[in-house]
Order: C-alpha cells, then structure tokens, then sequence
C-alpha cells in the first residue's frame, strides 16, 4: 500500500483571531514541597554521548513520571535503585516517598549506564528499564495513593544496548494479554562518515502474558526500525494495528525478529511512471490522469472542495488524495473521460500565483512545463545568480547573518513528517509533512487513549489527538493561542507540557522558573480596549513561581490540577487549579 498523503484539518471553532496577549497575574500560587530520602538518580552524558540526538533522548529525560491513569501519583527512581511513589493524599499534603519496587545494584557498575525509565502501560502493568539494557514488566495490582503493594516481575529480558521506554500499551487478544512495548536508543553507525556517526533505534515488541496462574510471558514479535534523527513523538495504536512516528528524519523497518526485512524499495531507488501529470496557467490547473482498462464514468470516485481534492476509481487505490497547495473555485471546475484518462480542469481562486505543487507532499505527479514558464523561470534565476565569485560581499549589502536569526524565525526540516505505519505491512499508511508545523510537546490527556502531539500553528500551539479508527485521523481538540510564539522566546526552557483538560499550558526552565498561561477566563469588571473600541469580557493570564532551590528540575509533570516538578533532593507541587476548574 503507498504512503497516502494526508494533512492536519484545524477546527476553526478553537481559533481565536482576536486573542491579544497575555496578562501577568501576581496571584500567588500555594506550591508545597517533599524533602526526598535519597537523590533523584541522574544519569551525566559520557563523552562519546556528544550528538544533539544524544542530549535530546537522555540528556534532557523527563526523570519524573506521572501515572495517567491515577493522576494523583508520580514516580521517579533515586540513587539507590529504589522505584518511589508519592501520592496526592489532601488538598494541599503529599505522601511520603514510598518504595515500590528496587532494581539491581549492579547496575551502577555498567559502562554504558543511561536514566533508568518507565511507562505506565495499563491501571495493573507497568514497563520498566533499568538503563543497562534490560527491559522489566511489573505486575503492579490496582495503583493509587491508599495502594501498599509491591510490583511483581512477570517478564524481564536484557535487549544489549541501553535504551529509555517512550510508550507501551495493554490489550487482550486470543484470551492472552497483549503487551507492546516501545523502546528507543542511539547507536554507532560506521556507514555515517559526513554525519555524526549515530542513528536511533526504535525497538517495537510484542509481549504474551497467558492469563493463568503462572502468566508466562513471551517475546511474539521484535520490530526494528532506524532513522538518522531522534524522533520527536512515538505511540502505538491501542489495539496493536499501528505505529506513529513524528520525527525530522524518516524511519523505516529493517529487522523483524532479528531478522533482517526484505529490501524495501523506496520510491527514491527507482524512477516510477507518475500516477498523474498537471500543468497549469496564472489562472487555472490541467490534471491528466491514466485509467485503467475500461473504466466508466461510473466508476470515477470524485471529491472536489476549495481546498481538498480526491480522485480515484472504485475499490482500487486513489489517484490524489490530500490538500491542495492553494483555493480553487470547486463550481467552476470539471472532469471528463476521453480515451482512457481523466481530465481534470481546476479554477484558481488567487490568480497570478504558480503553484509549486499540486498536492503539497505528494510526489507521484508531475509538473509539465511549456517553453514560455521555462524561458520566465530562468530569466528570473539570472537576476539571483552568477558564474563569478563576490571577493567584497560586504560591498554593497551585507549578507544574511544566521546568527541574527531569532528562535522563533526556524522551522523543522522539510522532511519532517508524522507517519502511521501498519503492524502488517510494516509499511507508511499515512503521511503528513510537518515541515511548517514545529513539534513543541507531548502530553496524556486520556490515558486509554493515545499521546497527544502539541504542535505549533502559525503562533498558535494546537494540540492533536490521533483517532486511528476514525476518517479524520487526527483530530484538533484544543488550541493555546499564541504559546508557540511565546515558548520561542524561552530561551533556557527544558519542558512544556499541559493540564489534560486544556485549561492552561506550562513551560519549565532549566533552573527555578516555571511559566503557567491560562485559558482566557471571564474577569468580574468588563475591561474596554480604545484601540478597537469594544469591551473586553476575558483576560488569559500568565503567572510564574519561582521555586526556592538552586537544584536543576530534572522533571516535570501537570494534571488538570497541580503541577509537579522534580529536582535533585525535592518535588515541589503546585496547586494551579481548583478542583481541575481555573
């Protein structure tokens, strides 16, 4: 099956076009903090750990863990190789940490030693690694703030190489329990001698558990894909069908159980006829595509909106599919059958204006030319370009200076991309190009339900929910008007995350600050703004807390009501929300 293209349709209900800015609220906000029995256990870089890729997947680890499926409860693992526990018990109190489950104490003489990690993988299963290479999963029993018991080892294999855990799922099939399981790392790559000598690894497994007394469990499946860059988001569907990757970097499989995957022909190893050839003018578009052997009108499936166009035959693969690079006017715009191909004539909305692709990311058609555009292209390239050397560049214009360029003036690589791929095939179902949408965050908002991506929208940061089994595969839920403008300005900010109802986004520095932005709210006096002459009913406030320690965070965590952030020797907790409102 090929790649289809797809795109991110945003809701335009969640878009406010008249949000003006933030307001800096001094309310305090009540934070209380836990004194811990032991150190978090952080894990220094080595010094062949020097790629960014290195730095993002452990250097910059999350070493504070929230159950999403009691939300109450946050975990992190101490310098003793204790796995602790600390619970929500009133509205303004914190338990004890709590130990509920000790790793080895070998693991500190490993050479190769990365963060131990964990993931919540249903309200009884938990995923674990120890940071040596060694994947555990726990019985754990129901968890929760009243909850004493121990977690129980039902599965434990060392995979080689270190690695950190970025997403697991539970699911019954065949009256056994499911689990899948997926692992990241980074490794040498000799092949790499221009780059930086690395690729990651996504480890993708499949474990049995029988549900019996002995609930023996056993390795069904071992996926591996590589890429050249870490990904920035990784999630498996909830019934096992899928994988989605967000990453700069395309990934693809290449082992399936050690076992190295039949070469995959990329459609860049070998020039295919393409499925559609257009042509256009400064006011209309010519698509022509090839049919198949007696194919009728009536079987010609056709979709046309302003800014969407599919086209296919009945019950075989589409032709086009995705959204179109600009408006076109759908009334005026036909097809017709003539000798086997379809004609498709297409009327732009914004005449003048050459489209650079049919369907952006779509690169099975191809652009015909006539002389004319050729001759006006490259006439336009001479006023740009020249066969000799400028030996005093700063002669009459100075050059372009990258360093002057502010953070929020970069976008992601054009090869940037969020892809589902099928358990089945292990081939790409679903493609959308990111190359303008920059990747700022991850977070749980239900956690049956797979991770949300937070991605930025022009300012705006929106959020994303995948919905595999739905036409509309990802779905816009809600919108943090202008965050994406402002996290850019953060320039010492390591997280961001947000309150799984949406009612307010918070981004967390390196040392002591952490900033909250709300959802705009109503205020108690209506304010009037002079400069378009209207009332002002709601104000979205921004508030800070400075936290007092001079400890680095090393992780940070948000629910509907309180944010967590964990350093060196303390978690301090604050009270954001009353009862998950603002």
């Amino acid at each position: 099956m090929a790649a289809a293209n797809c795109s991110l349709s945003v809701d335009r209900r969640l878009i406010d076009a008249k949000f003006e800015s933030y307001r800096l609220s001094l309310e305090p906000l009540p934070t209380y903090t836990v004194d811990l029995d032991g150190a978090v256990a952080e894990v220094k870089l080595r010094e062949d750990q020097y790629t960014l890729d290195h730095m993002r997947v452990f250097g910059m680890y999350n070493y504070l863990h929230c159950d999403r499926w009691y939300q109450d409860s946050v975990y992190y693992v101490d310098q003793h190789e204790r796995v602790m526990h600390l619970a929500v018990t009133l509205d303004t109190a914190i338990s004890k940490p709590r130990e509920v489950f000790r790793l080895s104490a070998d693991i500190k003489s490993c050479d190769t030693l990365v963060c131990a990690s964990m993931h919540f993988t249903s309200p009884t299963w938990v995923a674990l690694s120890d940071g040596t290479g060694k994947l555990y999963l726990l019985r754990t029993n129901n968890r929760g703030p009243n909850n004493t018991d121990k977690w129980e080892i039902m599965f434990q294999q060392d995979l080689g190489e270190p690695f950190v855990i970025i997403h697991s799922h539970s699911y019954a099939k065949d009256h056994k329990n499911l689990i899948d399981v997926v692992l990241l790392k980074a490794e040498k790559d000799e092949s790499d001698i221009e780059g930086s000598g690395f690729h990651s690894v996504i480890d993708w497994l499949t474990v049995s558990c029988e549900f019996t007394e002995s609930s023996k469990c056993e390795v069904l499946r071992h996926r591996t894909l590589i890429g050249r860059l870490a990904p920035h988001y990784a999630a498996l569907e909830q019934d096992g069908t899928g994988l989605m990757i967000a990453s700069d970097k395309p990934f693809m499989f290449v082992q399936i159980d050690g076992k190295p995957v039949e070469e995959q022909k990329m459609d860049t190893s070998e020039k295919k006829e393409p499925v559609y050839y257009w042509q256009q003018t400064n006011e209309d578009l010519t698509v022509n595509i090839q049919l198949p052997e007696n194919t009728t009108k009536q079987n010609i499936e056709f979709q046309l909106s302003p800014d969407h166009l599919q086209v296919g035959v009945k019950d075989q693969v589409g032709f086009i599919e995705g959204q179109l690079f600009s408006s076109v006017d759908h009334s005026e715009s036909t097809w017709t059958i003539a000798e086997n191909s379809l004609e498709v004539f297409l009327l732009k909305k914004n005449k003048g204006v050459m489209w650079p692709e049919l369907v952006p990311g779509d690169r099975r058609g191809e652009l015909i030319m006539n002389s004319n555009q050729i001759t006006e292209i490259n006439e336009r390239l001479q006023n740009i370009t020249s066969e000799e050397l400028n030996a005093d560049p700063e002669k009459d214009k100075e050059p372009c200076n990258a360093e002057e360029l502010e953070e929020c003036d970069r976008f992601p690589e054009d090869s940037s991309s969020l892809t589902r791929f099928d358990n089945n095939t292990l081939k790409p179902t679903h493609v959308v190009n990111l190359s303008s949408h920059q990747y700022l965050f991850t977070a749980v908002v239900n956690a049956a339900e797979m991770p949300c991506l937070c991605l930025r929208h022009d300012v705006d940061a929106l959020l994303w929910q995948p919905q595999p089994k739905q036409e509309n595969m990802w779905q816009h839920i809600g919108t943090f008007n202008a965050l994406g403008y402002v996290q850019a300005s953060k320039r010492e900010k390591k997280f961001a995350t947000c309150a799984p109802d949406h009612s307010y986004a918070a981004l967390c520095e390196c040392f002591r600050r952490v900033f909250i932005y709300r959802q705009p709210s109503p205020v108690q006096t209506v304010l009037y703004n002079r400069k378009e002459a209207r009332h002002v009913g709601q104000v979205a406030k921004q508030q800070v807390a400075n936290l007092e320690t001079n400890d680095p965070v090393l992780g940070f965590q948000a629910t509907s009501e309180r944010l967590f952030v964990l350093t060196t020797k303390s978690l301090f907790v604050i009270k954001v929300n009353a009862n998950g409102s603002q």
